[in-house]
């Protein structure tokens, strides 16, 4: 992707499942109008998932991912089924592509899965050119001569046209001309050359809303305030610094973090809240997940397996254990924890932090996310979260 592309975490996501050869990698090749999967009549060609960011007009910026046959056989088969899958946990929509008129056991199962996981979904008959009639009402498409493929991609665009993201990460609170002071430290952990999304999210979304967008580093943050001829109307700032940033910015002014406006844009804010009120209620042997969405090098100092435990230690005062995650590999099962403390799942696209926000609430385990438990420890909580509780 280009610099100016919609980061993958920004689209939606469109899988295609179905047993092996019943055409779901040519169908991808026929909607991306590339060469985006490797096909072959050999059953199994597709082993791990294939993505694909494009345009898919008139919806606008999507994932197209291509997966491999949910009836592969074998000790290698199985672990591709599973893979499949996962990647159920990260699909606004699923395109079970089917030859057969009857629903074979494999496409039954998984179509019970995904009617499980509340997912919205189309059964695509493929291979039209070979049927006799389509005149069941079901949908018909050929991969082979693009039959059918445009009034797909008009049916996928309707069923997810209210799953276009219309929420502001930071607009709704401020006004024309505003000022809003944005602190991200510069520090060891920071990415290199660059910013990390929420910060970008941020500065963009004032900027479009005829906002000013001051950024600073936490030491820059006095003399900012002080240089201002009016208070900002908000501040945010990295979880990182809360502790710091808190003692700075007077009681009249907002102050949030971009880890809680991140909770509010995936939709999981209130649940965040929720499971950060939990934190004084840790027994001792308490046992603390600690998830992120991205993977990348651990640090000396790593936020999530050095610096919350210690924070979350010293604030409990009580012994406990600790398991971490990354990337895409998040439990089923969470009912050996107390607590589940996520990142702002800035790297994840909605479908898959719902997904991992159900799971947690149906397990009946708490859930936060980084700045809010950092927010509740550093006692500020209420004061971080007043200004979007109201868009909770």
């Amino acid at each position: 992707m280009g610099l100016n592309d919609t980061p993958r975490a920004e689209r939606l996501h469109i899988g295609f499942f179905g047993v092996r050869n019943a055409g779901k990698s040519s169908l991808v090749n026929r909607i991306t109008n590339q060469q985006v999967s490797l096909v072959s009549e050999i059953k199994g060609t597709t082993t791990d998932a294939v993505r694909k960011s494009m345009e898919l007009l008139p919806l606008g910026p999507v994932v197209i991912i291509d997966t491999a046959g949910i009836d592969d056989e074998g000790e290698l088969g199985e672990k591709r089924v599973e893979a499949t899958r996962e990647v159920l946990k990260s699909c606004d929509i699923a395109i079970l592509v089917t030859e057969n008129d009857k629903l074979n056991q494999a496409e039954i199962a998984l179509l019970k899965v995904i009617k499980g996981k509340n997912i919205p979904y189309l059964i695509v008959h493929n291979k039209a050119d070979l049927k006799q009639t389509a005149s069941d009402g079901k949908i018909y498409v050929s991969a082979k001569t693009g039959e059918g493929i445009e009034a797909l991609k008009e049916t996928v665009a309707k069923l997810l046209g209210d799953k276009v993201k219309e929420i502001h990460f930071v607009a709704d609170f401020i006004r024309e001309g505003d000022t809003v002071v944005l602190v991200c430290p510069i520090d060891e952990s920071a990415p290199k050359g660059r910013l990390i999304l929420p910060q970008q999210l941020a500065i963009r979304d004032i900027l479009d809303k005829g906002g000013i967008a001051t950024v600073v580093q936490p030491e820059q943050l006095t003399a900012t305030l002080n240089a201002l001829q009016q208070p900002p109307a908000l501040v945010i700032t990295d979880s990182q610094a809360f502790g710091k940033v808190m003692k700075l910015v007077p009681n009249t002014v907002p102050l949030t973090s971009f880890s809680i406006l991140m909770a509010r844009y995936k939709g999981f804010l209130y649940t965040a809240l929720q499971g950060a009120e939990t934190l004084d209620a840790l027994p001792d042997g308490a046992k603390v997940l600690i998830s992120e969405g991205c993977t990348h090098h651990r640090q000396c100092n790593d936020i999530g397996t050095v610096k919350l435990p210690g924070w979350l230690k010293a604030y409990t005062g009580k012994q406990l254990e600790f398991a971490f995650t990354s990337g895409h590999g998040f439990p089923d099962d969470l009912t050996a924890y107390d607590l589940v403390i996520h990142c702002g799942g800035c790297m994840l696209n909605d479908a898959e932090m719902k997904n991992r926000r159900l799971t947690a609430e149906q397990q009946q385990v708490p859930f936060t996310n980084y700045g809010t438990v950092i927010a509740k420890m550093n006692g500020i909580l209420e004061r971080s979260a007043e200004i979007v509780k109201s868009e909770v």
